[in-house]
């Protein structure tokens, strides 16, 4: 099957309908790339990694997209969080599939399952709520690929927070018993009702960052990484920078 991609900033990102993505094997990673992981991925190897071994990259927000456009003159599909997951709990709900939430507090798992039992009445859900650390031990993680596998999910959605999601993801997902495994952290709070909804409009328009930072003004705290992501999109277009 012939699957679209571009490839911006050192990254291969995934411009195609997510119905490519394939179901029939063990272990496919799905994870979101934005300026803030792009930031930190600069100085963290192993998250630098996991997202360049992603088996799909998608977008996490607006900024790919513009760094391709400016870069590359070329658009990337809009295949953000919400729309992987929206994707997926609305295909594993029509063939009757299971799908595992890794993350968050038990009561927002809780708030996720009892809204997917009315959203999606053919979908088997769980979840688990790991303690919160910046890192776990080996003998911690597999305890919840223990817990994860008892489940047998057809997907696996991951909210630890960026960065650690995606690192984490990256370094069991051989070990987790799961077809696709998706690190999409915010999604958790949004679906739960933890988080004001946001109009699809915005969506559309590609202005939720701007949305989120009114709803969140903590986020604001994220903007140093944003610059440093536009500061190498123009030292790129000025051939001081190369990918």
């Amino acid at each position: 099957m012939d699957i679209k991609f571009v490839e911006v900033m050192g990254y291969k990102v995934l411009s195609d309908e997510l119905s490519k993505i394939p179901m029939d094997k063990k272990g496919t990673l799905v994870s979101c790339i934005n300026p803030r992981v792009y930031s930190i991925a600069t100085r963290d190897r192993l998250l630098e990694k996991a997202l360049k071994n992603s088996d799909f990259l998608v977008l996490d927000g607006v900024y790919f997209a513009i760094a391709s456009i400016v870069l590359k003159f070329k658009n990337i599909k809009k295949n953000q969080g919400p729309d992987v997951f929206e994707y997926y709990i609305n295909y594993l709900n029509a063939i009757s599939g299971r799908v595992f939430f890794l993350g968050a507090s038990w009561e927002t798992i809780n708030k996720i399952k009892e809204r997917a039992k009315i959203d999606f009445p053919k979908l088997t859900v769980d979840g688990h709520s790991p303690p919160y650390k910046p890192e776990f031990s080996e003998a911690e993680s597999k305890k919840l690929i223990s817990i994860v596998n008892q489940f047998k999910p057809d997907v696996l959605f991951v909210g630890m927070t960026a960065p650690k999601q995606e690192k984490w993801s990256y370094t069991y997902k051989d070990e987790i018993d799961a077809q696709v495994i998706c690190p999409v952290g915010a999604v958790f709070d949004w679906y739960a009702g933890n988080e004001k909804k946001i109009n699809p409009i915005w969506f559309k328009l590609r202005l939720v960052w701007l949305i989120r930072t009114i709803h969140r003004p903590e986020i604001l705290k994220r903007y140093p990484d944003t610059f440093l992501f536009f500061w190498h999109i123009v030292l790129t277009v000025f051939r001081i920078k190369n990918f």
